[in-house]
């Protein structure tokens, strides 16, 4: 089998999820980053370039690990350069810059898969199969809380800049939502921080936000996320009501899930607390075997559009205290673009 070329950009802390994936599945892996790509070069063995021209000339895959706002320029650069890519989420700071990387990946012939890693966690991917068979009936109520301390970095309180928690944060979880209970009609958001600085000119460090979906089939989805202090502990929980019963999933509990389903119970389709392997993994491989022509992945470049444009909507509707109505049809599918 050909040695995987995968180009590295940026050398932030998600990168370290990222490499030994790459390095798993036996990748040669070349970093460029304005700034750390030497520290993380000499942890991991990896090879510098010293621009993101001479990373594109070295690799045939490559991994955008930057802050939001770059998104758009690298990819369009590597979808030009005939590369294929993964980026991290979120794919754009807007639903204009997901369209304008569609189109150069279209135009080029490449594929690009959004890092919604959420999406091969075990507890979530059980609760997707649960819900595909039936198993909970027609879903009414969804709720999914995100929370842990707040990033390191300004940029990610800057609305501007990164969309705040709802873009950065909650977005897995708007991605969630729809992947489990369908398209969305409407949203409705509030956020603590939409007033803006603090007396003293600084971004809020603690913040929260609560977004309510309401899907096309009726049922509603709420979703709170949390930045809060150095000292707390990262946690994730869901709780799905159909008309057949429910999940339940918490990070921090000691039975992760709990079910109270009309079915069988003796035979169990939720897996075990902990993962085998680390849901990056899973996810890379998947990417990989897709770029390869050997699967297909289970997220697609519109579902990271259109994960983007609930953000957006979002912050649409904390800025105007309304609901926003919302259709997937204003998100151009990659058959759509014209040529």
């Amino acid at each position: 089998m050909t040695q995987l070329r995968v180009g590295l950009v940026g050398s932030g802390g998600i990168t370290h999820v990222h490499v030994p994936a790459w390095l798993e599945l036996g990748a040669k892996i070349t970093v460029f980053s304005l700034v750390g790509a030497e520290e993380l070069a000499e942890r991991y063995g990896l090879t510098v370039a010293e621009s993101l021209e001479e990373l594109l000339d070295a690799v045939d895959i490559v991994d955008i690990c930057t802050p939001t706002t770059s998104h758009r320029d690298i990819a369009v650069a590597a979808a030009a350069a005939g590369k294929d890519i993964v980026c991290e989420k979120p794919l754009g700071r807007t639903v204009e810059d997901g369209q304008a990387i569609l189109d150069a990946v279209r135009d080029a012939g490449t594929q690009l898969y959004p890092g919604h890693v959420v999406r091969y966690f075990p507890a979530y991917v059980a609760a997707k199969a649960a819900v595909d068979a039936g198993r909970v009936g027609n879903l009414a109520v969804l709720r999914f809380n995100r929370g842990g301390a707040g990033p390191a970095s300004d940029w990610f309180y800057d609305l501007e800049q990164s969309g705040g928690i709802i873009m950065d944060q909650m977005i897995h979880d708007l991605d969630q939502a729809r992947w489990l209970a369908g398209e969305v009609a409407s949203v409705y958001a509030v956020h603590n921080t939409a007033a803006g600085t603090t007396e003293d000119g600084a971004l809020p460090r603690i913040v929260s936000a609560h977004v309510t979906l309401t899907h096309e089939s009726g049922a509603i989805s709420h979703i709170q996320g949390v930045w809060g202090p150095p000292a707390m502990e990262f946690r994730t929980s869901f709780d799905i009501a159909g008309d057949a019963g429910a999940l339940r999933f918490d990070s921090a509990a000691d039975t992760s899930v709990v079910k109270n389903l009309a079915i069988d119970q003796t035979a169990s389709y939720l897996p075990p607390a902990g993962a085998e392997e680390s849901p990056y993994l899973t996810e890379i491989r998947e990417f990989a075997e897709a770029f390869a022509g050997r699967a297909e992945s289970r997220v697609t470049l519109e579902d990271g559009i259109i994960a983007v444009a609930l953000a957006e909507a979002a912050l649409d509707s904390v800025r105007s205290g309304k609901s926003v109505p919302f259709s997937t049809a204003t998100v151009r599918s990659s058959e759509e673009v014209p040529s």
